[in-house]
């Protein structure tokens, strides 16, 4: 049986803790993030995983916009396709699941997202961080040494925070006592529409990059960095998510790549822009990463029931994750990937939700 605790609540802000069920002989928490202006984020300690944002459209209705599950269940089942969580110990691809560091040759359990039980499969210990002008939770996962066939006790903090601003933030942090190649990254599907379009080909995107990485079979990069111009992947100018994508789907079924981003800083810098017609919403995301993958569901299958029951639909959603590059580990050219002991890990994510009249 649920229960839930009110740990947090005032004119500005609030923050709710609720029992939704057990795993593993272990509880499951769902936090439910409040801000002055009536925006939620829900957030559940399996998986570090987002299970809802809600935002107002521009006639001021507040519906989600993001894709969701209906049960605990269901996250823990095969019909979660990463909805909403927290990727690692490494996000993407790594080819052959192999890698060499310091002269040591690692197998891992799989080529993707982590491994078999990634860190979307894991419980995570939440820890509620009320605030006067914005509230938060912290996530926190000790990885330990092996784990997937990773090396290093790897100690991970995920913070989302929600600010008066409608700004969603997520900071990651993480510590190893071996050296070990991170990459995180948050996996939710938007759909901005909050129901009135069960697809997103309407939605208008710009991406801040003027590069992407070439990919071959099973969408492994390949190394090579091409220019977007005069390619489908061109979203320098706003565009419609659906206006070239039949000739993306000639290859790879749709858009599933990652941008090289304008910002290579490290600071944190507008990376996109999505607006939505229909209800006028409009997201920014903004990030100290490098990359950031664009995908636009296009495995998403009616076979899946979300939330309320309503089927999933190819097209019906899009991410952007963002993140270091794909396979970095194996390709010295690219930004690097390796954490080692007596370093910090330290990246941030922000999702700002606006209204167009």
């Amino acid at each position: 049986m649920a229960f839930s605790q009110n740990l947090n609540s005032d004119k500005k802000s609030s923050i709710k803790k609720e029992c939704i069920g057990q795993l593993e002989g272990e509880d499951i928490f769902q936090y439910t993030l409040q801000n002055k202006t009536g925006m939620q984020v829900q957030v559940i300690n399996y998986g570090a995983t987002i299970t809802n944002i809600v935002t107002p459209d521009r006639y001021g209705e507040m519906q989600s916009v993001v894709l969701g599950l209906d049960s605990l269940a269901h996250y823990a089942g095969w019909q979660n396709s990463l909805v909403g969580s927290t990727v690692g110990r490494v996000a993407n691809r790594i080819s052959n699941k192999t890698f060499t560091l310091d002269e040591k040759e690692y197998t891992l359990s799989s080529d993707i997202h982590g491994g078999v039980k990634g860190f979307d499969k894991r419980i995570w210990s939440g820890k509620a961080l009320p605030g006067e002008n914005d509230v938060a939770v912290e996530m926190s996962y000790l990885s330990k040494d092996g784990e997937e066939g990773f090396p290093g006790n790897l100690l991970v903090t995920v913070t989302f925070a929600l600010n008066n601003k409608n700004e969603l933030l997520i900071d990651y942090h993480a510590t190893t006592d071996k050296a070990t190649p991170l990459v995180l990254t948050n996996h939710s599907y938007f759909n901005l529409s909050g129901g009135k379009d069960n697809k997103v080909l309407s939605t208008e995107l710009t991406i801040f990059a003027d590069n992407y990485l070439e990919y071959g079979d099973g969408s492994m990069v390949t190394g090579t960095i091409l220019d977007v111009k005069q390619t489908p992947f061109d979203f320098t100018s706003p565009k419609t998510i659906g206006e070239d994508i039949e000739q993306v789907q000639q290859y790879t079924n749709g858009y599933d790549v990652t941008f090289v981003l304008r910002n290579q800083t490290g600071e944190l810098a507008l990376a996109a822009r999505a607006l939505e017609p229909l209800s006028g919403r409009e997201m920014e995301v903004y990030t100290t990463e490098p990359g950031m993958v664009f995908y636009s569901g296009n495995w998403l299958s009616e076979k899946v029931k979300g939330r309320n029951g309503v089927p999933y639909t190819e097209n019906g959603a899009f991410c952007l994750e963002t993140q270091h590059y794909p396979n970095s580990v194996n390709i010295p050219s690219f930004p690097d990937t390796i954490l080692r002991p007596g370093k910090t890990f330290s990246s941030q994510t922000v999702y700002k939700f606006l209204v167009r009249k």
